[in-house]
């Protein structure tokens, strides 16, 4: 059995599916684990780590996935139309492909997999249960992603964070709201906090309260009927009512006033991001604040937002990078390789060192797209 690990290929994109760490417990169990020369660079990780952990260094593409019965990536194999080789016709037919493949954001890429006869399986889909904690790549690339959105934040903020008392006077603490309360929302208020600033924090979800207050965070939130049932099964923020969205933007304007620095952590999966801070707010805002918008791959939840860029309007700097996970890319592939090793290891027969799939695990029938040259998803498949 082949394992290939691709050099990832996509704008922004600085991570790598696999470590040194995991490509040894891969080749522990018999498994033959290729490397793509360079895969690693953006990781801080060598060629020769690699080596030396049992994996062969190949630098040829084709020559890398043309006979791989597992490829590992962390987003999608470019394709036929876009800049650079089209790693998907490079594939074997009957590959597994596992990455964090974003259907919602190119559902016709499901065809195709299809069509190459890739079984297709995205890591974004892992269902949020108990056994599957370890392989939950939203969770620890978000935690990541709060973390460093705070970061970012400071780096074009022109005022301390901490409350500082000298000799020459007091220095007011930084005044720091995060907007949605996930995974990246609560990192982003301990490490707003850690630096000394005083937070606030909004969310639809009431169960959301005790945990922004537990990290010392004031909970901001239009509580109602439509509150109690905002939140899917899976964990996720619902899509809110009118009404509700009216009164919730007229209270989160009236805090954004006050404060330096917002963090918009808000995301709905498969839907275009809510906007929570409008035109009207930003210029409430008083010059010298920032807004970090993590959510600005699927545009935004500030509606000034540039995507990819930082702009400033009105005095208030308003960060949209891509990606700001791979800004971490040491850090970010070594969770993402132990997340993926988790999600592989369950899939591989050790004894026969062969691909042995229990397709009725709900784990793995709620991340399978595709599968015997069809579009097995419920969520995207045609009538």
């Amino acid at each position: 059995m082949k394992i290939s690990i691709p050099k990832e290929r996509r704008p922004h994109e600085r991570r790598v599916a696999a470590t040194p760490e995991t490509v040894k417990k891969f080749v522990a169990m018999g498994i033959d684990v290729a490397v793509e020369a360079g895969a690693g660079e953006a990781s801080r990780i060598t060629d020769h780590a690699y080596e030396e952990a049992g994996a062969r260094i190949v630098s040829d593409l084709s020559s890398l996935l043309c006979d791989a019965d597992l490829v590992l990536k962390v987003q999608r194999p470019l394709m036929a139309g876009e800049e650079g080789p089209n790693e998907l016709s490079l594939m074997k037919r009957g590959a597994l492909l596992v990455a964090m493949l974003a259907p919602y954001a190119d559902p016709e890429a499901l065809k195709q997999y299809a069509s190459a006869d890739i079984t297709a399986m995205a890591l974004e889909f892992v269902p949020r249960i108990t056994r599957a904690q370890s392989m939950d790549v939203l969770s620890s690339q978000s935690n990541l992603a709060g973390y460093r959105a705070v970061l970012e934040a400071v780096n074009v903020y022109d005022r301390v964070m901490p409350m500082m008392m000298t000799a020459a006077g007091t220095v007011a603490p930084a005044r720091v709201m995060v907007l949605g309360a996930g995974v990246a929302g609560l990192q982003a208020i301990a490490t707003a906090r850690r630096l000394g600033a005083v937070v606030c924090a909004t969310d639809v979800r009431p169960a959301s309260k005790e945990q922004v207050e537990s990290l010392g965070g004031k909970f901001v939130m239009v509580e109602s009927e439509e509150t109690a049932n905002a939140e899917t099964a899976g964990g996720y923020a619902k899509e809110m009512s009118e009404d509700y969205k009216r009164r919730q933007a007229k209270l989160v304007a009236d805090t954004l006033k006050k404060q330096d620095i917002a963090i918009c952590t808000a995301l709905i999966p498969g839907r275009k991001a809510p906007i929570l801070i409008n035109d009207e707010m930003v210029h409430s805002m008083r010059p010298g604040s920032v807004i970090v918008d993590l959510a600005a791959e699927q545009g935004g939840n500030c509606s000034l937002t540039k995507p990819g860029e930082v702009v400033e309007i009105n005095g208030v700097t308003i960060v949209g990078y891509f990606n700001i996970p791979s800004r971490i890319s040491a850090d970010a592939s070594a969770l993402y390789a132990k997340n993926i090793l988790n999600y592989v290891t369950p899939l591989i027969d050790i004894e026969n060192k062969q691909l042995k799939i229990n397709w009725d695990d709900e784990i793995v029938s709620a991340s399978t797209l595709t599968r015997d040259g069809q579009v097995v998803h419920s969520a995207f498949q045609t009538k």
